[in-house]
């Protein structure tokens, strides 16, 4: 019999469930992310206890009523939080989306065949063991994603379900079952019946995945993002697939890795996808930022268009066309005069970690300039350890000392500071107030 590892709260409320008479499985996720070896982020259980049933075993202070009419109740102990929902299937979907009505059963095999795909699709109890009535355990051994019974069906009731399957598959770099796969391309129109946000959810744990590239559906793209045209420009399309996929696949680059897909369509572009996508401001003004400096454009600071320095110029550059580099000979670990110019620029205007991002994201297009990059990106985290002054506030001086000094105040006094800040980037100038104050004595009198 298969023995899994049940997490210590979710085994005391399955013992307390079956001790009152109820049968009470681990299910989905958890069960699948076990068989593999991972550690589960959650326990979700299932149960044949109704609602009402579970919160009478359990109390009201433990229970949260998270879903009551569709059998969920989250049940607190100790610490953690277990979603505990009661055998049910499911009437028809009119949203597409939505299930117009459960209704309570007392089988879990029911339970299980409403199911998205079959390593999902699986439940576990100490006393019967794996419980997998449609061949969950195998697709994991085969590498597979698979739907559970008819596909065409499962992606009708919620075409969510169309991105859940690429999600996964990236996720553990598996294969998608033909037949799966084919429902779900011919599908893709269905998505236009789900909210932007969750389509926004599923997108961002897709680029998320290790070599999310190739599970990338053009078929499926062509309707959430329909800009990109990726069925007409397959060969542009492509490129960016594996370019996403040279970023490294950390949480904190997905968004230079939705920078990479939103790539042709500029930094304008951009922005109205990823509004249209209900994204947040932050994420929407990360991306574009990655957009406007590693597309090259005219506020481009990687360039140097408004600085006069760079580590790299653009050969050619059109609005739809990621540029071409030449790179000045940049040694990583050799200090560079014009390599700390550059990374204090870019600290004067971005956070660190979007400089790291924006490193990554021009690796990955120029993977030849890698090297280059990489200095940037090392030069910009020594400049942060060591707090050199990179904006106005870290100047050594403020607007008081300069109007103590005889400086009037007004925009002449911004300019003042921008003025001293440019001196200290290029080292003509220290950072100590005297050398400033003296500096701007300087300029005022000039």
């Amino acid at each position: 019999m298969t023995t899994i590892k049940l997490d210590p709260g979710a085994a005391l409320l399955l013992d307390a469930l079956h001790g009152a008479g109820h049968a009470a499985y681990a299910v989905g996720g958890c069960v699948r992310d076990s068989l593999l070896g991972l550690d589960p982020h959650d326990w979700d259980l299932c149960t044949s206890a109704r609602p009402e049933q579970v919160m009478a075993l359990f109390g009201e202070e433990k229970c949260i009523p998270t879903g009551l009419q569709h059998g969920t109740v989250t049940v607190k102990q100790g610490g953690r939080l277990y979603e505990t929902t009661t055998f049910r299937t499911e009437g028809a979907y009119s949203d597409g989306r939505h299930p117009d009505a459960v209704c309570f059963v007392p089988d879990v095999r029911e339970d299980l065949a409403r199911r998205d795909f079959t390593i999902n699709a699986m439940a576990y109890s100490a006393e019967e063991g794996l419980i997998d009535p449609f061949g969950g355990r195998d697709d994991l051994a085969a590498h597979l994603v698979r739907a559970v019974g008819e596909p065409e069906r499962r992606f009708e009731e919620d075409a969510l379900r169309i991105l859940r399957l690429y999600r996964f598959a990236a996720r553990f770099g598996f294969a998608i079952d033909p037949a799966t796969g084919a429902a779900a391309r011919a599908l893709g129109p269905h998505l236009d019946c789900v909210s932007a946000e969750r389509i926004q959810e599923e997108l961002l744990k897709l680029l998320a995945a290790p070599r999310p590239g190739s599970y990338l559906e053009p078929a499926v793209l062509a309707v959430i993002l329909p800009e990109l045209e990726p069925e007409k420009q397959p060969e542009r399309f492509a490129e960016l697939c594996r370019t996403i996929d040279r970023i490294e696949p950390t949480a904190e680059n997905v968004p230079a890795r939705l920078a990479a897909l939103l790539c042709p369509l500029g930094e304008a572009g951009a922005r109205k996808a990823l509004r249209k996508l209900k994204c947040s401001n932050a994420l929407t003004d990360e991306v574009t930022a990655l957009e406007r400096e590693a597309g090259g454009g005219a506020g481009s600071f990687l360039l140097g268009h408004e600085s006069g320095h760079s580590i790299a110029r653009p050969i050619a550059c059109g609005n739809r066309v990621p540029p071409q580099w030449t790179v000045l000979g940049e040694t990583p670990g050799t200090p560079n005069t014009t390599l700390t110019v550059q990374a204090k620029r870019l600290l004067g205007r971005y956070e660190l970690q979007t400089i790291q991002r924006l490193t990554a994201l021009c690796s990955a297009r120029h993977p030849e300039q890698t090297r280059a990059f990489a200095a940037l990106r090392a030069e910009a985290e020594r400049l942060t350890a060591e707090n050199a002054c990179c904006r106005v506030s870290q100047l050594a001086v403020n607007g008081r000392d300069l109007m103590a000094a005889g400086v009037r105040p007004g925009p002449g006094l911004r300019q003042v500071l921008n003025t001293l800040l440019e001196a200290v980037i290029t080292g003509q100038t220290p950072n100590e107030k005297d050398a400033l104050l003296a500096a701007a004595a300087q300029f005022s009198a000039s």
